[in-house]
């Protein structure tokens, strides 16, 4: 009996409209601020994922930025190395040793009449991209292994044999192709066989093995100062908007292409922040509104209220009542806003599947913690709204 009696008293004095307007903004405000924490989330899994790393942005080649001030000067002194090493962006340092010989490369073959100087580099094998390959090298050795950058291959099909009318060849063919190799010294010139073992999409230079580095500065009697000017990292997110920066303050500069991610995360972080502070200012008026909501409507209920209180109703027991009309609406409204997202994340999967970009079927934990907590708020600011007003009547 006491219970219809104040559902009767709560449904005059509350007014549906009034009601389902701030269950509505409660709905909005969660949905903003999820939506913010799963855009993180699935940006989190696109950067991290087997299935969506992005092998030739993980490694980038460093070198000074070379201005009319420092030509001449393309040296990295040790202790920049090291800080590059200790930055938290960084996996992994590898050192880019170059040839200090003059060489020239040349076809073997009438058929693919090819003549030019060259210039090499070597690299720890850990940052090499082409796999199961011989790549060592001794004055025994049959040939001069050879790692060439795919952008030769295009350069070398699309213009130069178009240009001197030779045919156009592809890594298969390419790799079959004996090359003469020459080491220029001042005891002479020495030539060796020189194969293309693979090509690479990761470092823009000619590699071979340290060894046939170090024995051709050797050979040319050049004394290596042990001086460097370029350097690969291997980073564990290459949008990270850190390394831009680090590269700026320290005047290093890198493909910037493989810097384009950071562009699009700060454009993201910015949208994601902005979607999350509206959310949270939202979620906080909506709280607002609805503690007000609740007090003027056991403010309008006094009389009643204070006449059930002294047929003996207890303050505790109106307290239970009270919260049992007015949180399950609200925990209604946190978790259609959680199934929203929810829906909306197996659309996106689907299309974003279409452009061969994957993002996880389901919202993340996070996400479904952080609903979980604000309905724990949502349940205590309702509770002490209630519990303030009842006492207040009392």
């Amino acid at each position: 009996m006491l219970n219809h009696l104040l559902k009767k008293l709560i449904r005059n004095h509350s007014g549906l409209i009034r009601m389902m307007t701030s269950r509505i903004g409660l709905a909005i405000a969660v949905f903003l601020l999820l939506t913010a924490i799963q855009v993180q989330s699935n940006y989190h899994f696109l950067l991290n994922s087997p299935n969506n790393k992005d092998s030739i942005a993980d490694f980038l080649v460093i070198n000074k930025t070379l201005n009319n001030n420092n030509l001449g000067n393309a040296k990295l002194d040790q202790e920049l190395i090291n800080e590059i090493g200790k930055q938290p962006f960084t996996e992994s340092v590898g050192v880019l040793s170059p040839s200090r010989f003059k060489a020239s490369i040349q076809s073997i073959s009438n058929q693919f009449p090819f003549y030019t100087d060259i210039s090499f580099e070597s690299v720890p094998s850990s940052f090499i991209d082409v796999k199961n390959i011989p790549f060592t090298w001794d004055t025994n050795a049959e040939f001069v292994p050879v790692i060439v950058p795919n952008m030769f291959l295009d350069i070398y099909n699309f213009q130069f044999s178009i240009s001197q009318n030779l045919p156009q060849l592809t890594p298969s063919i390419v790799k079959m192709i004996v090359f003469k190799l020459t080491v220029y010294g001042k005891n002479g010139p020495i030539s060796f066989n020189a194969k293309i073992v693979g090509l690479s999409d990761r470092i823009s230079s000619m590699l071979v093995p340290a060894e046939f580095i170090q024995w051709g500065n050797n050979y040319a009697e050049i004394k290596s100062d042990n001086e460097v000017s370029r350097l690969v990292l291997k980073t564990n997110d290459p949008s990270n908007t850190a390394i831009a920066s680090f590269l700026k303050k320290n005047n290093l500069s890198t493909n910037s292409e493989k810097l384009r991610y950071s562009k699009y995360r700060k454009v993201i972080d910015t949208v994601v922040a902005i979607a999350g502070l509206t959310g949270g200012l939202m979620l906080i008026f909506a709280l607002i509104i609805f503690t007000l909501f609740i007090q003027l409507t056991i403010a309008n209920c006094k009389q009643e209220i204070n006449l059930l209180i002294t047929l003996g109703a207890a303050p505790k027991q109106l307290s239970k009542f009270l919260l049992g009309q007015f949180y399950p609406g609200n925990l209604i409204s946190i978790v259609l806003a959680t199934v929203m997202i929810g829906l909306l994340q197996l659309v996106l999967k689907s299309i974003l599947e279409t452009q061969f970009i994957f993002i996880p079927t389901f919202i993340s934990w996070i996400t479904i913690s952080t609903a979980v907590v604000l309905s724990v708020l949502l349940w205590i600011v309702t509770q002490k709204a209630i519990q303030k007003q009842i006492n207040a009547q009392a």
